[in-house]
C-alpha cells in the first residue's frame, strides 16, 4: 500500500501527499489577531502558521470542511482559494463563495486523476460542528473519506463534535488507514459552552470507533477558544492505549504514513 504524508502547518491546515497528490484541508494563514465572527463576537487567533502558502507551493485540491468561520478559512485562505484547481466542499460555501466551489453532498464521491494513473477518490461524510441541533447556529460543514486502489483510507473530520456521525462514518468506511481529527474542544458563548468539536477523551474513542491505524490530531491550538491543547490530548490518547499510534506534530513538521 502506498503512503500519506501529512505536514502540519498550523490549526486546522495540512498538506497531504497521498497518490501523487496534493491536497491541502481548511486553509488559514493569518498572523495572530482578532477575527470578526457573528455580529459583534470575535475568535482570536494566538499564533500564526508554520508554513508560508509559498512553502507549500501548488495544491491539487483543497478540502474545505466550511467557509463560515475564520478559524477555518481566514482572509488570506481565502486568497488562496481562487489559485487552486479543485475546492471541494458544501452546498453553502458554494452559495456564498461561488462558482470556485465544487458541492460535495453526504456520501457523493469525486475521483481525481492520479499522476502515474489511477484515481484518488474523494468522498463527502458527515460533520456536525457541536451538540444535537446546532446546525441552525453554526451551519454546514463536512467531513471527507480518502481513498483508491493501493492506497490508505483515510478520514478528515471537519469541525465535527459527535460520536455517533463517528460511528456513522465507520460503519460505512471503516476501518480507516489515518485518521485526521479536528479535536481541541472548542468553546464559545454558543450552547452554553459546549463544545464544538472533539473533546480529547472523545477523538481518542473516536479513533478506536474508526479502527484507524494511526491518528495525526488537528485543530487544537492557536485559537483562543480552544480548551484543551497538547497536554490533553497526549494523556487521553495515552489513557486509551493509543499513544504509538498517535502523531502530535510540531508547526511546519511532515509526518508519512
Amino acid at each position: 500500500m502506498d503512503t500519506i504524508s501529512v505536514r502540519y502547518v498550523g490549526g486546522p491546515t495540512a498538506v497531504l501527499g497521498l497518490g501523487g497528490l496534493r491536497l491541502l484541508t481548511d486553509p488559514t494563514f493569518d498572523p495572530p489577531g482578532e477575527h470578526p465572527i457573528g455580529g459583534t463576537r470575535v475568535l482570536t487567533k494566538t499564533a500564526g502558521p508554520g508554513v508560508s502558502p509559498e512553502e507549500i507551493g501548488p495544491v491539487d485540491a483543497v478540502l474545505l470542511s466550511h467557509d463560515q468561520h475564520p478559524d477555518n478559512l481566514d482572509s488570506s485562505g481565502r486568497e488562496l482559494l481562487g489559485t487552486v484547481p479543485l475546492v471541494l466542499s458544501t452546498a453553502s460555501a458554494r452559495e456564498r463563495l461561488g462558482e470556485q466551489v465544487t458541492v460535495l453532498a453526504d456520501e457523493a464521491t469525486y475521483a481525481l486523476a492520479r499522476p502515474g494513473g489511477g484515481e484518488l477518490r474523494v468522498t463527502g461524510v458527515p460533520a456536525r460542528h457541536g451538540p444535537e441541533g446546532c446546525e441552525p447556529l453554526v451551519g454546514e460543514v463536512t467531513g471527507f473519506v480518502l481513498g483508491g486502489e493501493g492506497l490508505p483510507t483515510v478520514y478528515v473530520s471537519g469541525d465535527n463534535a459527535s460520536l455517533d456521525v463517528v460511528r456513522t462514518v465507520a460503519d460505512r468506511h471503516g476501518p480507516v488507514d489515518v485518521a485526521l481529527l479536528f479535536a481541541g474542544a472548542a468553546r464559545t458563548a454558543l450552547f452554553d459552552g459546549a463544545p464544538l468539536t472533539l473533546t480529547s477523551t472523545d477523538a481518542a474513542e473516536a479513533a478506536k470507533i474508526l479502527g484507524a491505524g494511526q491518528v495525526v490530531p488537528l485543530h487544537f491550538e492557536q485559537w483562543g477558544h480552544f480548551s484543551e491543547g497538547r497536554a490533553p490530548l497526549r494523556e487521553a490518547f495515552a489513557a486509551a492505549g493509543l499513544a504509538d499510534r498517535t502523531h502530535l506534530l510540531g508547526l511546519g513538521d511532515t509526518v508519512t504514513l
